[in-house]
């Protein structure tokens, strides 16, 4: 297997993809349903939507290391894949019918659910991609897959702004059921498409990538002192920027319709905006970190994420500036994100890379479980605090960051252009 299966790959990422359409759904939407079905204030939803990263930390390891262990005759992966959609689909549609009956015992029962089960095979769904594809070809393999899963959420985002209607407390069934129609039809092409124990077996039979790495029993030396200084800063960075990231994006919709009186599913244009100003940028960011580093490029998204957030606080009402703001958060989290997790990496050896891959997670997670709570105190004081508060933290990541002196490096550059899209989700 000399070149990539990227057909094979496109059809692996179907699982990604449908996945990301939902969490588009989950982050925009239920944030309005919280709000305007059910009146709870703003500190109370962003707790309720912090839920999803609490539950992210016990369930992804578990359902990860329980996946490996599986062996049925449809594979590891595939039966917590279609499984995990179809109890998914069924309980995500309880959720627009309890917010239109304003019943808000269902609307707990069937989120707490419809959050299980999304957290039962996210994991499996990402292994997927490794289990079925040669070392060699992993880093385009999951180029694709991050391009499918950006593919996801744009999905969802034309489907809000197609299927929101103007008007006042809307319904959004059409939304959820545009969804949960995509993620079945994407689950059900993987399943008829891919065998994954038939290709498994194919692929460790002619490939010795796939042999297991011997177990030597050694522990890792400790790290030096500076490193491990390092590592502390560029982990406090990570949670510090994804605290002003996940505070704007979690209240963004409650955010336009309050301050700019952007009505209906409006909003999702300049998110559709932000979304593929990422995209467009990877390839060139692979280049500037080629040529300048990566703490460097990092550093320049933090700067032009810091000038979006503040260039925000000063709209008052619909403007085209707005899409500005939005490409500048769209290419400075890009650059944050294309960058990050190889610098953490960079400090580990390469027998415990996983342990610094749960490290980011951890630090990551945490973020996104406390910057809602502590945002949503802020915005029932007043909406209008949401892009300060925003810009202060990505200034506190700029001083953290700052300091990092290892794990940076200018990366080599890419062989092919689609390999410049291989970032860590």
């Amino acid at each position: 297997m000399k070149k990539l299966n990227y057909g094979r790959t496109i059809l692996i990422g179907l699982a990604f993809f449908s996945i990301c359409a939902f969490w588009q759904v989950f982050d925009n939407i239920i944030p309005l349903m919280l709000k305007e079905s059910f009146g709870l204030r703003d500190a109370a939803t962003n707790s309720i939507m912090a839920l999803d990263n609490i539950l992210a930390l016990f369930l992804l390891p578990f359902f990860g290391s329980l996946s490996d262990r599986t062996n049925t005759r449809y594979g590891k992966r595939t039966p917590y894949i279609i499984l995990g959609t179809v109890f998914a689909v069924i309980l995500m549609m309880f959720l627009p019918v309890a917010s239109n009956k304003n019943s808000l015992i269902m609307f707990f029962i069937a989120l707490g659910l419809v959050l299980l089960a999304m957290g039962s095979y996210r994991s499996p769904a990402v292994a997927l991609m490794p289990d079925l594809t040669p070392k060699r070809h992993r880093s385009k393999a999951n180029a694709i897959i991050n391009l499918m899963g950006a593919l996801g959420g744009i999905y969802t985002l034309v489907c809000i702004r197609l299927l929101v209607p103007d008007k006042e407390n809307p319904s959004y069934t059409l939304v959820f059921l545009a969804v949960a129609i995509l993620m079945v039809v994407s689950v059900t092409i993987l399943k008829l498409t891919i065998n994954e124990k038939k290709l498994s077996k194919q692929i460790k039979a002619v490939d010795s990538d796939f042999e297991d790495e011997p177990v030597t029993g050694e522990k890792a030396a400790p790290l030096p002192k500076e490193v491990r200084k390092s590592l502390i800063l560029i982990l406090s960075s990570i949670f510090l920027w994804f605290c002003a990231y996940n505070a704007v994006i979690t209240a963004y919709s409650r955010y336009a319709k309050e301050v700019w009186g952007i009505t209906g599913g409006a909003f999702a244009d300049s998110l559709m905006i932000a979304t593929g100003a990422a995209v467009v940028s990877y390839i060139p960011i692979g280049f500037i970190a080629t040529r300048f580093g990566r703490k460097r490029t990092i550093l320049a998204g933090i700067c032009m994420m810091f000038v979006a957030f503040s260039t925000g606080f000063f709209i008052t009402k619909v403007s085209p500036v707005i899409y500005i703001v939005f490409v500048l958060t769209g290419i400075g989290w890009a650059a944050i994100n294309v960058n990050s997790y190889p610098m953490v990496v960079e400090m580990s050896k390469g027998s415990n890379i996983g342990k610094y891959t749960g490290y980011y997670y951890t630090f990551s997670m945490a973020a996104q479980i406390f910057t809602p709570i502590l945002s949503g105190f802020f915005l029932e004081v007043s909406y209008r605090t949401l892009f300060p508060y925003a810009a202060v933290f990505m200034v506190l990541a700029f001083i953290t960051f700052t300091f990092v002196k290892h794990g940076d490096s200018k990366p080599v550059r890419k062989k092919d252009l689609i390999e410049n899209f291989d970032i860590e989700d």
